[in-house]
């Protein structure tokens, strides 16, 4: 039976255009999928604890050494990690929060990055690669080649290598220019935030159609 692993990270609430996208896939997973069960977690209302000193020499000293404060930080990631492993496709939301990722989705891939159980640490193997991930991203402004902005957006680029040891592959859908229908300065870019914001439901109509067969 197919599983999805539902994750959002927005903190905007109904006002948010990631938690829409990914809704949104989410719905056409389950089109898609009609026997699958889906795993929901909110980064954005309900944040993992960052990594402290316990959480960090978890990963270091032996699981039979650990203290009660790393045993508690552990036992946290291996439960994300399993959330993950449980999953034939992940679904992330992630907006771009002063040029960069948030927070908590920073600290979602700290805990991930465990060995042993996310990647072998003495081949450097990633084992949670044989899954579908499927980024779902928001941007208030643009930073493609040629904007004002160009470059300034550190979360797409990050979020490859920030994930690499597990050997998942994110794809991202992105939506751009999200603050022009509210911020009046940006009113003039409201037809291009259409543009991308109905270029980024398409693909994610297209995600789980059947291919045809010509």
């Amino acid at each position: 039976m197919s599983h999805l692993l539902h994750i959002d990270s927005s903190i905007r609430g109904e006002q948010s255009v990631s938690r829409r996208l990914t809704a949104r896939a989410a719905a056409a997973w389950r089109a898609a999928h009609p026997d699958g069960t889906v795993t929901y977690r909110d980064l954005g209302r309900e944040p993992l604890p960052h990594l402290d000193e316990a959480g960090g020499l978890a990963r270091i000293v032996p699981v039979d050494q650990h203290t009660p404060e790393q045993r508690a930080s552990w036992e946290l990631t291996e439960r994300l990690v399993a959330e993950v492993k449980r999953a034939d496709t992940v679904l992330l939301g992630l907006p771009l929060y002063n040029y960069g990722a948030p927070s908590s989705v920073k600290t979602w891939v700290d805990h991930l990055i465990a060995p042993g159980i996310a990647y072998d640490p003495e081949t450097g193997t990633g084992l949670l690669g044989d899954r579908e991930f499927i980024v779902l991203t928001s941007r208030g402004g643009g930073y493609g080649a040629g904007t004002p902005r160009e470059g300034w957006d550190h979360a797409e680029p990050w979020l490859p290598h920030g994930i690499s040891q597990t050997g998942m592959e994110p794809r991202f859908i992105t939506a751009e220019l999200t603050l022009a229908p509210v911020v009046p300065a940006m009113a003039e870019l409201i037809p291009l935030h259409e543009q991308s914001l109905a270029a980024a439901e398409r693909a994610i109509d297209e995600l789980w159609v059947p291919a045809r067969v010509g």
